[in-house]
């Protein structure tokens, strides 16, 4: 017997079952039920429940299946939920496999309009008239069938009891106060509420009822906080292409950089942000833009960085500083661009042509992309490099809880910049005439001049690869190799500048996971459920690489380690074995590589499987 069914009781009476659940609604892309989901995810998050969404949507524009999984967990827990305690199903194509789906003792809501096999008697199945109050709503034939996903929002706030105060302020602020569309759709609510009052008999155990769980939070997508991040971290360009999943990071840029900036400058902008003709023109852009002064940026996914790599390489030896996020995807080419992946990694660690390594931070919640969306342009000016930062679809397109960002508490860092009265004083400070790739602080970061700089001897010649310490064309091959162990030098160097991992656990437990990314969710439930079967556990969460003493430590001092990620070859596990090969016995890969975000169900049995092993 299923744990949901044990809540019926033998008289007949269901017990409650508050906060705890997995809604999915399967509807068709492009009819707008999107604005419904987040309607009813954001009453959820504003009665205090831990909620988070997960978006299923295909690649085509408008017309295949969609779905929407909203789980409501009044312990925290927000990764993917393998389980579907709640369907509601507006779709005719996929009516059928979506009552399959539901667990035993789950719940069914379906647009009685739709024609369907009810073949479920282990399941509460509640018909609903979407089409009908759609059209008695008073909404123009055009607008019918995007308010008949308000009819679903309507009953369930009559049936898990949300409520109804939330769902306005949820209405209200998606069509940011405007009241002819608050009207219309407050309207079909409140109707398909006062239905589903008079004509549904609750048989399911499913509830909500306000918790104090989310104060100090907010409700939010990682591309909009990359960009929020950026801005704050002082961006001031950006040229970009569309890509899925990755436009809404600039689009959020472009949408929101005004309103924050505008005032600060008399007479002219402070940045610029252009759309590209293709990712080959705006990674080029942004470069030009780093090597120009500018704190620079561009957002692309994995087919696009196959375009910018000639580029990105170009930047790593003529040492220009620029950002670039990779919100990943699976691939290649359009492959599945609508799923998430972390198939990205190693692609990214060496992209370029001969010899290259890369700094990349790895944020795990929209808090950090936040956060390293003005710590990444730092790093870039402080190593003169370009700077990754790997974010995937459901971290950087879904809704997630996130602390309240937190104003940068330290001064931009533009790195070793020469300004006029320094370069004045390099060579009496140095003993030496500065020059471009000349290293004389001994960490293989280099001064460098910005155009403008009125300085005689402050200009350069800008070069890729062949080049001696002063900007100098050269073909001799110890210069060459001079500069290129000064490079190498200079990505361990990174290590001053790069975030640290984060110990999560007890720090004595015999038994590790080394993960990054959005895997953290499900890891973090993992533990708990490992924990319930007697066995402990240490996370270490990576947060940038390259790798930083304290993940050598945490190798060496366990006798088994889980490195699960999002790919089929297991690419952070790969790169653990290459950077320590003495721990590769102790290490072993749990590799996920559906498309899905990864889920604690599938996790904790991977682990118990092995560990029993």
């Amino acid at each position: 017997m299923s744990g949901i069914q044990e809540k019926i009781k033998g008289n007949g009476s269901i017990e409650k079952l508050a906060n705890d659940f997995s809604m999915t609604v399967a509807t068709v892309n492009g009819s707008g039920s999107q604005t419904s989901n987040l309607t009813l995810q954001r009453a959820f998050f504003k009665m205090g429940i831990p909620v988070s969404g997960k978006n299923l949507f295909p690649s085509n524009i408008q017309g295949l299946p969609t779905w929407y999984t909203i789980r409501v967990n009044k312990n925290g827990y927000t990764a993917r939920s393998e389980t579907h305690q709640i369907v509601v199903a507006m779709n005719p194509a996929t009516i059928q496999e979506d009552l399959a789906k539901v667990e035993p003792g789950g719940a069914f809501y379906y647009a009685d309009h739709i024609r369907v096999d009810l073949n479920r008697e282990d399941i509460s199945i509640y018909p609903m008239p979407a089409k009908e109050l759609a059209k008695d709503s008073g909404a123009p034939p055009k607008l019918r069938d995007y308010v008949a996903n308000m009819v679903y929002v309507g009953v369930l706030s009559q049936m898990l009891e949300i409520d109804m105060s939330m769902i306005r302020s949820a209405i209200e602020y998606h069509f940011s106060g405007k009241q002819t569309p608050i009207d219309l759709n407050m309207g079909v609510i409140d109707k398909a509420y006062q239905w589903a009052a008079e004509n549904l008999e609750k048989t399911d155990p499913f509830y909500v009822e306000p918790l104090n769980l989310t104060d100090g939070y907010v409700m939010a997508d990682g591309n909009t906080a990359a960009a929020l991040g950026a801005i704050f971290g002082g961006v001031q360009f950006c040229a970009w292409y569309p890509i899925t999943p990755a436009s809404t990071l600039a689009e959020s840029l472009g949408a929101y950089i005004g309103g924050l900036r505008d005032d600060l400058v008399d007479g002219g902008k402070s940045y610029a942000i252009v759309q590209a003709e293709d990712e080959l023109s705006a990674i080029g852009m942004s470069i030009g833009a780093g090597w120009a002064g500018l704190r620079a940026m561009t957002s692309t996914s994995g087919p696009g960085l196959s375009l910018m790599t000639e580029f990105v390489g170009l930047a790593y030896y003529s040492e220009i500083p620029v950002v670039i996020w990779d919100v990943q995807r699976v691939g290649p080419s359009t492959g599945l661009p609508t799923r998430t992946a972390q198939g990205d990694l190693t692609q990214v660690y060496f992209l370029g042509h001969g010899d290259t390594q890369h700094i990349i931070l790895f944020p795990s919640s929209v808090t950090e992309c936040f956060e390293f969306g003005w710590k990444a342009l730092d790093i870039a000016e402080q190593v003169q490099t370009p700077v990754f930062v790997l974010t995937d679809l459901d971290l950087g397109m879904n809704h997630w809880m996130s602390e309240k960002y937190q104003y940068p508490e330290v001064d931009m860092d533009r790195g070793k910049v020469l300004w006029e009265e320094d370069f004045e004083n390099f060579a009496k400070k140095f003993g030496k005439q500065w020059g471009r790739y000349l290293d004389v602080d001994g960490d293989a970061i280099t001064y460098r001049t910005l155009p403008g700089n009125k300085m005689p001897g402050a200009a350069y010649f800008a070069r890729g690869t062949g080049h001696d310490e002063y900007a100098a064309y050269t073909e001799d091959p110890v210069d060459w190799e001079v500069n290129m162990l000064r490079l190498k030098k200079k990505f361990k160097t990174a290590l001053k500048y790069t975030p640290k991992p984060e110990l999560i656990g007890s720090g004595k437990a015999e038994i590790g996971i080394i993960g990054y990314g959005s895997t953290e969710m499900a890891i973090l439930e993992t533990i708990d459920y490992l924990r319930e079967e007697g066995i402990e556990v240490d996370f270490l969460r990576l947060r940038s690489l390259p790798l930083h003493e304290e993940v050598i430590q945490f190798i060496e001092e366990k006798n088994l380690i889980f490195v699960p990620e999002l790919n089929r070859d297991g690419q952070l596990w790969q790169i653990l074995n290459m950077e320590y090969p003495t721990g590769c016995g102790k290490m072993k890969s749990l590799p996920k590589h559906d498309g899905l975000p990864l889920s604690a169900a599938w996790l904790t049995k991977a682990i118990l499987d092995m560990e029993g092993k």
